[in-house]
């Protein structure tokens, strides 16, 4: 080979191995750039205030997140959580407009920035502050001076409950002797019911108990009284976990034989039984926190000097508050109620 063509074979290998790269590159790019990135945003929101005793959560706001091309929205809870997931592509940069929005609170914009390829995680605390009513005095000077009312005072406040237990009350004994009749020393010959070892002709009877409506059996025995007990056998699998209705069978090979059914009796009964307790008030809220089995739950209260109760419902509905609920830890399964005093009242 001349000189001259190994030149021209060593540039058109060349330019074969650029044009190469620079498709796959730009392949690589073109699958990257149609790629999703899951852009977690988590984090609580607050009432702004400076003391911290007093930055109390805020429930049921428009959280919504946008990189201008995709959005997700969710709301918190009534511990101020939320959380939502956007999906950006890889290799866009651009920011993220996080929003919140709640009608007794200023409007609040954060920007998160975010990579090209990954986003690093972190927790968010919005502190938003809350809007301030104007009043507004109309002009004139016909018009009469109104005195300012002084806001409503609630106060002696208590949260009445009714709980529910379950008690049981031994209220007797039942028993029931029965016989499994059967000849002994006549062989099976594979005819069921048979011997453990399948040597001997058996019979097996089955004798059931109901303990009645809202009674159920408990401490249950069986036991062969009289005859060949030796070659029995019973089974317990129809009584050991009690209950109202109960079973016992048993098995002979042998002669004739009887048994014994002991039982206790015991019956259910559901009580109430109405608490008081006194909620903690903090700031211009009221945290209280009753057990999983409460039921009809109130606040009695007085307002501005006259007692009056207020029962919360499913809606948790008051005149002079607004309330939320949330469940507590999971081994504890508590209910966690938190009411904010509406605008014109005070503790």
């Amino acid at each position: 080979m001349t000189k001259k063509k190994l030149v021209w074979t060593i540039i058109a290998v060349a330019a074969a191995v650029v044009i190469g790269l620079l498709w796959f590159l730009r392949a690589h790019r073109s699958r990257l750039i149609s790629e999703q990135l899951t852009v977690p945003i988590e984090g609580a929101v607050i009432q702004r205030d400076e003391d911290s005793n007093k930055e109390l959560p805020i429930a049921d706001v428009v959280v919504t997140a946008s990189d201008g091309v995709r959005s997700a929205a969710t709301r918190s809870d009534a511990a101020g959580y939320f959380k939502l997931v956007l999906h950006k592509r890889v290799l866009s940069d651009l920011p993220i407009r996080v929003t919140f929005r709640h009608p007794r609170y200023e409007p609040l914009d954060l920007t998160v920035q975010t990579g090209r390829v990954q986003t690093p995680e972190q927790l968010y605390v919005a502190a938003m502050v809350p809007i301030v009513p104007k009043v507004v005095v109309p002009p004139g000077p016909r018009s009469p001076v109104r005195p300012v009312r002084a806001s409503t005072q609630v106060s002696n406040i208590r949260v009445r409950y009714t709980l529910n237990n379950r008690t049981q009350t031994n209220v007797g004994f039942a028993v029931r002797t029965f016989q499994v009749v059967n000849q002994g020393n006549v062989p099976c010959d594979h005819r069921s019911p048979c011997s453990p070892d399948g040597k001997w002709k058996a019979t097996s009877t089955t004798v059931s108990l109901d303990a009645g409506p809202d009674n159920t059996f408990s401490n249950i025995t069986a036991s062969c009284i009289a005859g060949p007990c030796p070659f029995t056998r019973i089974d317990a699998s129809g009584f050991i976990h009690g209950g109202r209705n109960i079973s016992v069978t048993a098995l002979n090979w042998s002669d004739t034989a009887t048994f014994l059914m002991e039982a206790e009796v015991y019956h259910t009964a559901i009580g109430s039984e109405v608490r008081e307790l006194h909620p903690v008030e903090f700031g211009q809220t009221l945290n209280f926190t009753l057990p999983p089995t409460q039921e009809g739950v109130s606040l009695e209260a007085e307002v501005d000097g006259a007692p009056m109760v207020f029962p919360l419902g499913p809606n948790l509905s008051l005149s002079w508050a607004t309330c939320n609920v949330r469940t507590g830890p999971e081994q504890e399964k508590t209910t966690v109620y938190r009411c904010e005093l509406k605008p014109g009242y005070r503790f």
